[in-house]
């Protein structure tokens, strides 16, 4: 009787239950079914892709078969990995990526890349053992390519895979599926414009959490393509022309402020960050003494020596401390009223040198150090200062390169803040001829020689040329030209500075200091200055050997150019690190530069470099 009366309570406490979970909580668990069967999943939207100005694809997404795996369905993870490492070659660096990877996951149920990249062999292989991989997918995807590689690695930046700090500043809903995000120069800067909108869709799955059916689905919206101002050739012309140096090429329209070419050597290749760079490859880049990854175009900053040797004698004219007319006796020195200290022309020697009487014209296609400390000084930081800002210096001067730097126009102000030190009339003099504290980027040079070239208007610099779409942040502001008292002195200023290349046959002394290098045989008229930037310290009195000097003590060498002088199509600007003397090593490589684009030389079949 017992016995019967507990079978009895059993039922009834089965029953009991039943009817709770059947019809008391049916709404719950029924809710809880469809959140186990159905799933919201978002998808990413295709990256738009960018151009140069003819056409030529610099950033393409290619189909990739990527192996991922899901880890709240893959049951025992490292017996997983041990399957899928008899069927795949998995190294320890991609086990490594994948581990951290399933750290920073964003949320549950995410798909974490184990290879990004694999094979028809391999597919089939997985393919055939799916059934021992629970939570294992092969899933086509679309990833980031750069087909020239390291040739427009740092005149368009590049993605890489989205991190902590990356969704500070990111969408967390638009980028619920995107795995990439811009990270350098224009795929950083048009992020927004380049990712498009998020897709979703609802779909059912099974008990191992394999989709078995669409229910339905809202698309992706595409990022929008963009076209830059880049000329593919003229880049590789580039390349080319600075050959295996350290150093950086900035090409600029003075027309309208669009960059035609932005090179920095050395470089590396984008596309090994895309799809997971070992950590012995990645060391070596990192490491490396000739920092591949540093962009020196937008970046590097130097002195900019006698490249600035135009703008000081532009303002010397429009604030009427000088003229055309008036000239100094260079011995080969200048020394400030009561002092002793000896501040020295290029060409000084103990006991001579100098360029004897000189004017305006004659300084600059003779590069006169004492004739620039003299106006230097004239002038006076607090008027050099301002006139030099006009053309971009100390400042970001442009629109859609985020990791350029600002150099440095040192003032008073800076020097007392950043050193606790008074300005001082040594400090004037140096600037007088580019060196002290003053500090470039070959993007900023190329600018004020744009704006050289231009006769005062000012474009800019960008990189962008069109889009898919009207972004706000496409039209560049409208900047008033550079104010001059006399708007004759900028063509005045033009052919002193084509002196420097045209000048030839008049004896020592008297030729323009690139006419030997350059001059002798341009078929057309350019305008130039060449600049040498001290890396060490002269003591007082003393001469130094370059022979006796290690590589990476030797002069930066620079030039600027544009062309043709009376209508300029093209303005640049060539540093070539350690390079040593500016008409000499920079001067042929503007030259080149100047004839791929004047003389029709990029004519001829592209070939990717990846």
């Amino acid at each position: 009787m017992v016995v019967w009366c507990l079978v009895v309570v059993a039922i009834l406490v089965l029953v009991l239950r039943l009817f709770q979970l059947q019809v008391v909580e049916h709404e719950r668990h029924a809710v809880q079914s469809d959140a186990n069967r159905i799933q919201v999943q978002p998808i990413a939207p295709t990256r738009g892709l960018i151009y140069d100005r003819n056409g030529i694809l610099l950033a393409e997404n290619v189909p990739v078969s990527s192996l991922t795996i899901v880890r709240e369905r893959a049951g025992n993870l490292d017996a997983t990995l041990a399957a899928l490492a008899e069927l795949v070659d998995l190294t320890p660096a991609e086990i490594e990526s994948f581990q951290r990877r399933l750290r920073e996951r964003r949320r549950p149920f995410e798909p974490v890349p184990l290879r990004l990249q694999l094979d028809e062999d391999e597919i089939a292989r997985i393919a055939v053992n799916r059934y021992r991989l629970p939570g294992v997918e092969v899933e086509a995807q679309l990833i980031r390519h750069y087909p020239f590689g390291e040739f427009t690695a740092h005149a368009i930046g590049s993605i890489r895979r989205i991190s902590r700090a990356d969704l500070e500043r990111l969408d967390p809903v638009q980028y619920s599926a995107t795995r990439y995000a811009g990270r350098l120069g224009v795929e950083r800067h048009y992020e927004q414009h380049l990712h498009g909108q998020v897709g979703y869709q609802r779909v059912e799955t099974d008990a191992r959490g394999r989709i078995t059916r669409v229910i339905d689905r809202t698309p992706p919206v595409a990022g929008k393509n963009i076209q830059l101002h880049l000329d593919l050739k003229l880049q590789l012309a580039a390349s080319a022309a600075l050959g295996d140096r350290r150093g950086a090429i900035v090409a600029i329209d003075p027309n309208t402020g669009g960059i035609l070419a932005l090179v920095s050597k050395p470089a590396y290749d984008p596309n090994l960050f895309i799809g997971g760079i070992d950590p012995k490859s990645y060391a070596w880049l990192r490491d490396h003494p000739d920092t591949p990854m540093f962009n020196r175009a937008v970046r590097g900053q130097y002195a900019p020596g006698s490249t600035f040797k135009p703008i000081v004698g532009l303002a010397g004219l429009s604030h009427g401390e000088t003229n055309w007319e008036r000239t100094i006796r260079d011995p080969g020195y200048f020394r400030l009223p009561g002092q002793t200290r000896m501040y020295r022309d290029w060409n000084w020697r103990p006991g001579g040198g100098g360029q004897g009487i000189v004017g305006m014209q004659r300084a600059i296609y003779r590069s006169s150090n004492t004739y620039f400390y003299d106006l230097g000084v004239r002038l006076g930081i607090e008027r050099l200062a301002p006139f030099a800002a006009e053309f971009g210096f100390g400042e970001r001067y442009v629109l859609d390169l985020p990791e350029a730097a600002n150099g440095l126009m040192p003032t008073p102000q800076w020097k007392r803040a950043a050193r606790r030190e008074p300005w001082y009339p040594g400090d004037t003099v140096n600037l007088g001829i580019g060196q002290g504290d003053m500090l470039v980027t070959p993007l900023q040079l190329a600018g004020a020689t744009a704006i050289l070239a231009a006769r005062g208007q000012r474009h800019t610099p960008r990189m962008l040329l069109a889009a898919d779409a009207e972004l706000e942040e496409l039209k560049p502001p409208s900047l008033p030209p550079v104010p001059l008292a006399d708007p004759k002195d900028w063509e005045r200023m033009a052919e002193a500075m084509a002196d420097v290349i045209h000048r030839g046959n008049r004896g020592y002394g008297q030729n323009g200091t690139a006419w030997a290098h350059i001059g002798r045989d341009v078929p057309y008229r350019m305008a130039g200055k060449s600049g040498t930037a001290q890396v060490v310290g002269i003591p007082q009195g003393m001469q130094h050997d370059d022979l006796e000097l290690t590589e990476r003590q030797q002069k930066h060498a620079w030039f600027i150019a544009f062309a043709p002088l009376e209508n300029p199509e093209i303005a640049v600007a060539v540093l070539v690190e350690n390079g040593g003397g500016g008409s000499s090593v920079a001067g042929p490589v503007a030259r080149e530069v100047l004839d791929a684009w004047l003389l029709n030389r990029l004519e001829g079949p592209i070939v990717a470099g990846n």
